[in-house]
């Protein structure tokens, strides 16, 4: 999608459709000719139009306009939006423009108050929500949709300087651009995304961008390193597991690192999961896409900065080599874990990828983030993901970020009691604490091998799919992650 910012008079604005949006009851705003003003009044009078939230109306040829369609938006009865509600406005007009026909569209943002965003925040935001709306996922249909989508181009029209807004605008559109890649990788099934399919991937990555390179280190090397976590878990499939390392150099210095579980598919090993929706376990490799997209979009936007990434990918398979209930591990950072259930994997993975990234590249902050527990999506359902960290300050500053793009976050506890949970009687520990407060142990066990650096952990299993009818990867933590990183770039963090 292309984006431009113009402050061009509405009336001569020639465009296949201009987008207003309304308050419930409000009227239509001063700048728009006379005629316009008395057509929506009219619309309004005769109750095709009222201003709830999310309800769209589109005139033809409206009055007064050189635009071909005007589409009304209603916005409900809040003088100010919230981030959610904003999203979900745009999806509204996105996917109303987008039935119309229109090639083109301009949004007029002067009237348009969303919470503690200004201007600037607008363009951007409204530029990366209508990447997010307009996403869809056609790769593996023999047939493509009858009706392909025609919108190409969409229009901010504001009272602001143009040049200034553009640049929020093409922020927006990188933004979007890795949200749209984190979905596609989570998208994609697990017959074809395995561990060397995201390898390939991420060499393809740092092939597109000069500041970024790419490592990937395979099974039987992390085997030999001692990463008995990580091999323990990717050993039960034939597909080999793979542990990926990106490393964008925009800075000098230590770097912040990103970790991200990536386990292609779940079937829950020897635990073996229930069948009722076993396909979505495809998106037990959100962690791992949100770090594909968040890095994509630092090379889109050429921060400053230095960032170490690591995708920990495998499969969790129950083949004959696969690992068991009872076995103990040892990991690479020399701790032994005994196994209480094959199908918590994904801490298992993390865990080395942990102390690999922490012992090989000494950075200054370190978030993971993964699909890791069910019990976090009872705790959360759909709307949070559960925020994780042994430094208030981060966790402050990673709540912030999730606040301002709507990709929202909730602090949760790490009390040294929770570690009881997962005490031994035969090894360091058990990588289970029992069904009471199951993300809270899962993020206890990954904290046994965080070293003396700031940190933060994710759980995402609630927030990086959707099941039902919109059934597909949501993109997240990657508006989240951009924003804290640009933030950090910015020096406002």
């Amino acid at each position: 999608m292309e984006y431009a910012v113009s402050g061009k008079n509405v009336a001569t604005l020639r465009s296949d459709c201009v987008v207003l949006v309304l308050n419930k009851g409000a009227e239509a705003p001063q700048e728009l000719p006379a005629k316009t003003r008395q057509q929506i009044r009219e619309v309004m009078d005769d109750g095709d139009f009222s201003g709830a939230q999310q309800q769209t109306v589109m005139l033809r040829q409206p009055e007064g306009l050189a635009a071909r369609r005007l589409l009304l938006v209603g916005t409900g009865s809040q003088d100010s939006l919230t981030v959610p509600a904003w999203g979900r406005l745009i999806t509204a007009m996105a996917r109303a423009v987008s039935r119309s026909g229109a090639r083109n569209a301009a949004l007029l943002l002067d009237n348009l108050a969303v919470a503690e965003h200004d201007e600037m925040a607008l363009v951007r935001e409204s530029a990366r929500m209508l990447e997010e709306a307009t996403y869809r996922f056609d790769s593996f249909r023999s047939k493509k949709p009858s009706e392909p989508m025609k919108l190409r181009r969409w229009r901010f029209v504001t009272s602001g300087t143009a040049n200034r807004l553009s640049r929020a605008a093409q922020e927006g559109r990188a933004i979007g651009a890795g949200v749209r890649l984190s979905r596609e990788l989570g998208n994609t099934p697990a017959n074809v995304a395995i561990p060397e399919y995201l390898a390939e991937q991420a060499r393809s990555m740092s092939r597109d961008y000069d500041r970024l390179s790419v490592k990937v280190i395979g099974e039987k090397q992390l085997e030999r390193m001692g990463m008995g976590g990580f091999c323990a878990v990717s050993r039960g499939s034939e597909h080999e597991g793979k542990m990926i390392v990106f490393e964008y150099k925009g800075d000098t210095g230590k770097p912040l690192s990103l970790v991200g579980k990536g386990i292609t598919f779940d079937s829950g090993g020897i635990s073996i999961k229930p069948g009722a929706s076993m396909e979505e376990m495809k998106f037990d490799m959100c962690g791992a896409a949100g770090v594909f997209g968040a890095m994509k979009t630092l090379c889109e936007l050429n921060l400053k900065l230095h960032v170490v990434a690591v995708v920990a990918a495998a499969e969790n398979m129950p083949d004959g080599c696969a690992y068991r209930p009872g076995d103990i591990i040892k990991t690479y950072s020399g701790q032994t874990v005994e196994i209480i259930n094959t199908d918590a994997e994904g801490r298992m993975v993390l865990c080395d990828a942990l102390t690999y990234v922490q012992n090989k590249y000494k950075p200054h902050t370190i978030i993971d983030m993964a699909t890791l527990t069910g019990a976090c999506v009872m705790a959360l359902g759909d709307q949070a993901s559960a925020v994780y960290s042994n430094d208030d300050d981060l966790s402050r500053d990673l709540l912030a970020s999730g606040e301002y793009t709507g990709d929202r976050g909730w602090p949760m506890p790490l009390f040294d009691e929770y570690g009881e949970q997962l005490k031994s009687t035969c090894a360091d520990m058990q990588h289970v604490g029992g069904p009471r407060a199951g993300s809270i142990t899962a993020a206890k066990f990954l904290q046994q091998f965080i070293g003396d650096v700031r940190w933060a952990h994710m759980d995402i299993a609630g927030t990086a799919w959707k099941s039902g009818s919109e059934k597909g990867s949501t993109g997240r933590p990657v508006p989240l992650l951009t924003r804290y990183m640009m933030d950090v770039a910015h020096g406002e963090r």
